[in-house]
């Protein structure tokens, strides 16, 4: 089977989905009914609700920005995070401002490296409907990266910050383990340290501290890469 998409260039699930809609444009043939609204839902960006569902790594990998206040000499803290929803290996970078730049700059800088060094794929990001995550592709910067590397974007509901729990979860454990207990305990007068201690925690929280969720059962978030590269290989995720 496989065989035979290559041949006709739709060894990808996304080519494959985009065929039909390239071939009804080009011949000119006129859809109605479940079919225009099947290749209207594909057209439009998903919106989340309810409880994430993953099956794999990279899809989806949730990203959020929180304020962890200002600290004098340095300015806003406005770190950037992500976290693959289903390992639960997590990524973040510190900013002084939350733009379309820096949301790209968490992806380019961190993310994607460690995916590719890893072998996984990059399919999906869920973000809230902040303006560091929306706004029309060719003057945004993150909607670019993301059309550029082929990263599908689902948004949360609207008035529905719990549909990125995972996010939330995740900042309220690096403000109370990190940043509200190291402020009172040491001076930063260079940012690039102020980057390196958290990146320090990151790297324990990923490898040595285990999460009793359902995804790693007691496991570290690293510990359970080796189950999400089986499934990326059954799927062959990695072709799509």
């Amino acid at each position: 089977m496989r065989a035979i998409w290559q041949r006709h260039d739709l060894e990808s699930f996304r080519k494959r989905l985009k065929a039909p809609e390239e071939k009804f444009a080009r011949e000119g043939i006129v859809l109605t009914g479940a079919p225009i609204a099947a290749l209207e839902k594909k057209a439009h960006d998903d919106e989340a609700s309810g409880e994430i569902e993953t099956a794999h790594p990279g899809y989806p990998g949730s990203q959020d920005t929180f304020c962890a206040g200002d600290l004098k000499g340095v300015g806003r803290i406005c770190p950037q995070t992500f976290v693959d929803t289903y390992p639960k290996v997590a990524h973040c970078k510190r900013y002084t401002s939350k733009t379309p730049n820096t949301a790209a700059g968490l992806l380019n800088d961190r993310v994607l490296p460690f995916c590719e060094a890893q072998g996984l794929p990059v399919l999906r990001r869920l973000t809230d409907r902040g303006t560091e995550y929306c706004g029309k592709v060719e003057p945004h910067d993150y909607q670019l990266y993301l059309a550029i590397n082929d990263i599908a974007h689902t948004k949360t509901k609207a008035m529905s910050p719990q549909t990125n729990g995972i996010g939330e979860r995740f900042h309220k454990t690096i403000l109370q383990d990190f940043y509200q207990v190291t402020f009172r305990k040491k001076s930063y007068g260079e940012r690039e340290s102020l980057q390196m201690d958290p990146d320090n925690g990151l790297w324990h929280d990923n490898n040595e501290r285990t999460h009793q969720g359902k995804m790693c059962g007691g496991r570290t978030p690293v510990a359970r890469l080796p189950d999400g590269k089986r499934v990326c290989a059954e799927k062959d995720l990695n072709r799509m």
